[in-house]
């Protein structure tokens, strides 16, 4: 596996990326941190992409910016649910940045988003085709709903204990009605931030299960559809 850290000089915020050995080209991922930000959560996630055959690049949303206004302006967009709010053209330059890159296939493209990544997640592949596949973890819908049928296929994981488990029942209905490919689980006992091993709610059994989901789901849609 190659790590590097990318400057703010090559992309706005800059980024870690994680490629496996080999010359590819690789199917790619955008890893979307949640508000704690580019962390070594986010980036130990990155790597595992790397350790599963995916070139992997975490977006970082904060560096080189006054957190607070943009954290100001990444919730405002994720309250009135808008599809191209603030941070989406950033999320599209990353993609970019990546498939770019030689080790990377550009049709081949997916991300994975947590919490205020896994909203970004959601609204972002309502506006980009480039995107085959997301990975939304305990994300908010944007509005109206109905804005999903221009999705890419989904993997969205929600814990039962907390406000967005509604937000999964309602994306699976409405992918669903517009027949976009989908796999929407509720972990019942679970709460915000399951998958985030460096927080109290650290749910493992959880963690894991939807870790196998997503590998699978982007196994079908990014690495069979070569």
């Amino acid at each position: 596996m190659q790590t590097r850290e990318i400057t703010t000089s090559e992309l706005r915020g800059g980024a870690y990326t994680a490629m496996p050995d080999g010359g590819g080209p690789f199917p790619g991922v955008v890893v979307i941190h949640e508000a704690y930000g580019l962390n070594d959560n986010i980036r130990n996630i990155t790597r595992r992409f790397a350790d599963a055959g995916y070139a992997a690049l975490a977006a970082d949303l904060f560096t080189g910016r006054n957190r607070a206004i943009c954290m100001t302006r990444y919730m405002a967009g994720m309250l009135l649910g808008s599809v191209n709010r603030y941070g989406i053209d950033d999320l599209k330059a990353a993609l970019t940045y990546l498939a770019r890159l030689p080790e990377v296939d550009a049709q081949r493209l997916g991300a994975i988003g947590f919490c205020m990544g896994g909203g970004f997640a959601i609204a972002w592949a309502c506006t980009d085709s480039r995107l085959k596949a997301i990975a939304p973890f305990y994300g908010a819908n944007p509005r109206p709903l109905e804005v999903v049928k221009r999705s890419c296929p989904v993997v969205g994981s929600y814990p039962g204990r907390d406000f967005t488990a509604g937000a999964g029942r309602s994306l699976e209905t409405a992918l669903a009605q517009h027949g976009i490919a989908h796999d929407i689980k509720i972990y019942p006992d679970s709460r915000h931030s399951f998958f985030n091993d460096t927080r109290p709610a650290h749910d493992k059994e959880a963690a894991d299960d939807s870790w196998r989901r997503v590998l699978k789901f982007f196994g079908e849609q990014l690495v069979k559809k070569n």
